[in-house]
């Protein structure tokens, strides 16, 4: 299960000793350094140079959706080292049914949003269905735009070898690239829903290529959705690029979770590899609530809200 903390490690010796004596592990802080992508004391923007420093050290780091200013000023305060500007915005935040309808328009503006209420963390924009499928070069040209426009330092597409031509042309023209297998939510009308990827031998190999592909083709990160926990783990193993996973088990270099979804803000049910965090759907109904019962029964603004 994902988990967004200061406490990055667990001490898998002090885990045993606590399972087989009855009583319960205390968590073993591993220090920050300052190199550490997450509670470290770095001040400047995070890079992907940065990201793939990490891989080697054992250090593993927490990335997040954002789509506002305001939430993503949030999140870099409380040391988010990277932001994803995700095409995920359709579901959780312009109120589409799937990611699909996702303009570049509509990734440009939010992306701009995020950059904006950021200083530290590394703000990755997701390529919308549509702006990379006709090939490279239509690729090129809406990456660039969300890096020329937006600002943003690195971009993420969908699909493994398929996409390998994309990505290549990207990374020789100064794109970093985020590459995403597994579950890649732009195919949900091909997948006929969102279904775990990757079981079944065939269907295991595929993945490994998917990722040797999008490591060959330069990308310096690869997010694994809705995998097998071992199959992601030998992806991790057989990869020098950071895995980041979402519903893939807890050995990937590094957990993403959809922020409203990690917050408590999403309505009805949420996916199974989903933790919240904390419930700010139902604390902002009562605070609307609250505004509202005063507003009607007469006590606000009070005095101390009033001009004279």
């Amino acid at each position: 299960m994902t988990q967004i903390s200061p406490a990055r490690a667990q001490d898998k010796q002090q885990g045993a000793q606590g399972r087989t004596s009855g009583t319960a592990a205390q968590p073993a802080t591993k220090p920050a350094s300052d190199k550490s992508l997450y509670g470290g004391t770095r001040s400047r923007r995070v890079t992907v140079r940065d990201i793939a420093a990490a891989k080697p050290r054992g250090d593993k780091w927490p990335m997040l959706t954002a789509y506002d200013a305001m939430t993503a000023s949030v999140f870099d305060e409380a040391g988010i080292p990277v932001l994803l500007v995700g095409d995920s915005m359709g579901n959780c935040h312009l109120g589409y049914e799937s990611t699909v309808p996702v303009t570049m328009d509509e990734m440009t503006l939010l992306s701009a949003a995020v950059v904006r209420g950021t200083e530290r963390a590394l703000v990755v924009a997701d390529l919308p269905f549509g702006a990379y499928q006709e090939g490279p070069v239509q690729a090129l040209r809406n990456a660039t735009r969300l890096v020329k426009e937006a600002g943003v330092g690195a971009v993420k597409l969908e699909g493994g070898e398929r996409s390998a031509d994309q990505i290549k042309l990207l990374v020789d023209a100064g794109i970093p690239v985020m590459a995403h297998i597994g579950l890649t939510p732009q195919s949900v009308n091909a997948f006929g829903g969102y279904p775990v990827q990757g079981r079944g031998e065939e269907a295991a190999q595929q993945l490994l290529r998917d990722a040797k592909a999008v490591q060959d083709a330069g990308a310096f990160s690869v997010v694994l959705e809705a995998v097998p926990a071992e199959l992601a783990a030998e992806v991790t193993r057989s990869l020098h690029i950071p895995t980041v996973g979402i519903g893939a088990g807890l050995e990937c270099d590094a957990q993403v979770l959809v922020w409203t979804d990690m917050a408590g803000m999403t309505k009805g049910r949420v996916p199974r590899f989903v933790k919240q965090y904390a419930e700010l759907r139902t604390a902002l109904g009562g605070a609307a609530k609250e505004f509202a019962e005063e507003v009607v029964d007469g006590t606000f603004p009070a005095e101390e809200h009033t001009f004279h």
